[in-house]
């Protein structure tokens, strides 16, 4: 059975030869495991394909997620200078902008002019394109989506790793959107104020992110993840999550699920509250789960509560067991999610949410090894 089959049998719900194994990397990791230049790794789709597809025979996993899309083939055009300070890349753009390029963490973008966020009660509906021409990143991060080329990144990934591995792609929850266009304090307070225009917005970018899946649907991916990170008790409660999140995100759900490809979804923290509520979605499958004290989900209660209904792709916890724990800590962690996650089928051996920057290669690599040894049905 190849990786793409055994992917493909778990997140469907039928039995494949083991338990497959695919961890979503950070940005940080990335670059430490292979050594390429920051800014490049970023900018560069052949780079960034070039780095997935390693990473991947590095860690013998049985998928691929590309996580970025969209970048321009002459990313350099607008560079005028990288300077090197210390660790850091300091690139130097064209119209004054600076972004600094850490060795093991995600850029920081310093435009000349301060970026701030419309004001909610004026904004025009009208003014986000149908078109979605960028993805939120993290903590006001955008990547920039170029329009001719928005999707190169799969077929040069496809035409590396060749058929037999699972590819996935990814696209951004609405609410991450709004969260990014607003401001978390202005769009906090406006699920309140006014919850009409809010679910206008969501609808908005709902529409946009359709087109993005279609997109990636076209270039023949596996599965789609759908990240919506601040979707948990950290940040909303079980009834924002119903009315702001689970309608928009069904909506994207269904039109993956529709052209018979697997959809799941990738939440961060506690999300203990709402298991049920987000396979109302009616998503194929659930990332992360973070494990105390991360979150609040066990697999085992996982399993029991939803895992006849959707596959459970985790719950390794990446700090205190795969960055901090040595050999016999994450042995003995695995082998028990094995031994839960195989019962009735519909898991993926996974760390709940990314590979922290600095987990030593060889914590990463125990994951396929005890899966050989163990992950066997």
């Amino acid at each position: 059975m190849t990786s793409r089959e055994r992917m493909a049998r778990a997140m469907q719900g039928e039995q494949p030869d083991r338990v497959p194994v695919m961890c979503q990397l950070s940005i940080g990791h990335m670059l430490l495991q292979t050594g390429f230049r920051p800014h490049e790794f970023w900018l560069s789709a052949e780079l960034f394909a070039t780095g997935l597809v390693r990473l991947r025979e590095l860690y013998s996993f049985d998928g691929i997620l590309v996580s970025l899309h969209g970048h321009r083939p002459d990313w350099d055009r607008e560079i005028i200078a990288v300077r090197q300070e210390g660790e850091k890349e300091i690139v130097i753009w064209r119209n004054g902008d600076r972004t600094i390029f850490p060795p093991d963490d995600l850029p920081l973008h310093l435009p000349t002019r301060p970026i701030v966020p419309p004001d909610f009660t004026s904004f025009a509906l009208e003014s986000i394109p149908e078109e979605i021409d960028y993805i939120p990143v993290s903590q006001g991060l955008m990547f920039p989506i170029d329009r001719e080329h928005g999707y190169d990144i799969f077929d040069l990934v496809k035409s590396q790793a060749g058929e037999e591995y699972s590819i996935h792609g990814e696209v951004t929850s609405p609410f991450d959107y709004y969260l990014h266009l607003f401001g978390f304090e202005q769009a906090m307070l406006f699920l309140i104020r006014d919850p009409v225009k809010v679910k206008a917005v969501l609808q908005c970018f709902t529409t946009g992110i359709i087109r993005i899946a279609r997109r990636q649907l076209e270039k023949g991916v596996d599965a789609i993840k759908i990240s919506s990170p601040f979707a948990g008790a950290g940040f909303i409660s079980p009834r924002f999550y119903r009315e702001f999140v689970l309608p928009f995100e069904r909506q994207i759900a269904l039109a993956v699920r529709e052209e018979g490809v697997p959809v799941y979804l990738h939440t961060c923290g506690a999300i203990g509250d709402r298991l049920e509520l987000m396979i109302e979605t009616g998503v194929s499958g659930l990332e992360c789960l973070d494990p105390p004290p991360l979150g609040n989900v066990t697999l085992e209660e996982a399993k029991r509560r939803i895992g006849h209904r959707v596959f459970i792709k985790g719950n390794i916890d990446p700090v205190n067991v795969l960055l901090k724990g040595d050999r016999e800590t994450i042995q003995r962690d695995v082998l028990t999610r094995l031994a839960i996650g195989k019962k009735g089928n519909r898991y993926i051996l996974s760390t709940a949410c990314s590979v922290a920057p600095r987990t030593p290669r060889s914590n990463v690599q125990l994951l396929a090894e005890l899966v050989e040894e163990a992950g066997w049905y």
